[in-house]
């Protein structure tokens, strides 16, 4: 029995939480007005798995630990690079916001605000460039920056939906990305001449 709870205990801290928002939320009745908390919270390892949730209570203390757990039953998994950032460019939307998330080199670090500094974190991305546009309400740029982690693809992951080996996928982007440099390359001659 205390074996089972410890266990439980050392789950529990593995996960790391942030609180998001905090919002006061009133419904109306007939008689009066019920005043309520609402609270926004990510939960994240630190390895590429993070979730996040809502919970609603009359004191901040509850609905945050309603949040965490409801985050703790929504997990994805997000495929990063090197352990410190993500794979490739995406932009991804949800309601009024929008997100454009980029790979970034080692020391870069977080460049992020609100709520999207705070995600990146919890999930383990260390080096990354990001900017939100249109709505900065917190449930929309979170929910747009799961929607872009959810677009998100590995070369392994590719490579197995296209029946590739690993070195064939990464060899191709390396070969276009030459190919675009002698594009350029042949431009700019065309241009000096």
């Amino acid at each position: 029995m205390a074996n089972e709870r410890t266990n439980k205990r050392e789950k529990d801290d593995m996960w790391q939480d942030r609180l998001i928002s905090v919002n006061r939320v009133t419904k109306v009745t007939k008689g009066s007005k019920n005043f309520s908390l609402a609270a926004l919270v990510v939960v994240g390892d630190g390895n590429g798995r993070i979730g996040f949730g809502t919970g609603k209570a009359k004191e901040v203390p509850d609905a945050v630990r309603k949040a965490t757990d409801d985050a703790k039953r929504n997990i994805i998994r997000v495929p990063l690079k090197e352990g410190r950032t993500i794979h490739h460019d995406i932009i991804a939307d949800f309601g009024a916001g929008k997100v454009v998330l980029r790979p970034a080199p080692s020391g870069t670090g977080i460049i992020a605000g609100g709520p999207m500094r705070a995600i990146f974190e919890v999930v383990g991305i260390k080096d990354v460039v990001s900017k939100s546009q249109g709505s900065n309400n917190p449930h929309n740029m979170l929910k747009a920056t799961f929607a872009a982690f959810s677009k998100l693809s590995s070369p392994k992951s590719v490579a197995a939906r296209r029946g590739l080996k690993i070195g064939e996928v990464v060899g191709r982007r390396d070969m276009l990305l030459g190919v675009m440099n002698n594009v350029e390359v042949a431009d700019e001659e065309m241009s000096n001449a």
